[in-house]
């Protein structure tokens, strides 16, 4: 049986992409295999680890529910879309400086999820920090050390944010 090709287009990381798949090959699948963006990972293929979380059109996507032609025209970003020219985002080095990694597995979902929740919350407290995080699993670290990792994140991005607009008023 011969599946049919589709050319579909999207911005992925900040690059513009065009690429032929079938109608039904994952995201997580094309991701992976066909772009070799590795840090998305497949947990359960179920939607309910968040294992393959990316932000697709500015939301929390579980990558192992969408075809890959759902993304026609899509912007994306999975974990290596994070940080800038070889830096990485602060919420990245919060995670490795209070010990939040710990085998990994869970990580560039969690580091997503963190980065989306701090977007539209830049000044989360505890319990919406679990809410932010409560569709990704974790079976190694523990919550503990994601939260902290989450919380010290948010208060170094307001830190930033507060000098940047010190410098703004003094142009």
């Amino acid at each position: 049986m011969s599946t049919h090709k589709l050319t579909i287009e999207f911005i992925i990381n900040g690059q513009k992409r065009k690429i032929e798949t079938t109608p039904f090959t994952r995201l997580l699948d094309l991701i992976r295999d066909d772009l070799h963006l590795t840090g998305t990972k497949e947990g359960c293929g179920k939607g309910e680890c968040g294992a393959c979380t990316i932000i697709m059109n500015h939301q929390l996507v579980a990558s192992c529910l969408v075809l890959a032609p759902q993304a026609d025209g899509a912007e994306i970003i999975t974990i290596e879309g994070l940080g800038e020219k070889g830096k990485l985002d602060p919420i990245q080095e919060a995670f490795i400086e209070t010990g939040a990694v710990q085998c990994g597995f869970c990580t560039p979902g969690m580091v997503l999820a963190a980065k989306k929740l701090l977007e539209e919350n830049p000044h989360p407290n505890i319990e919406e920090i679990k809410r932010g995080i409560s569709g990704n699993l974790c079976r190694c670290t523990g919550y503990k050390k994601i939260i902290e990792a989450i919380n010290l994140a948010a208060k170094r991005l307001t830190q930033q944010l507060e000098e940047e607009k010190g410098k703004e008023k003094n142009v």
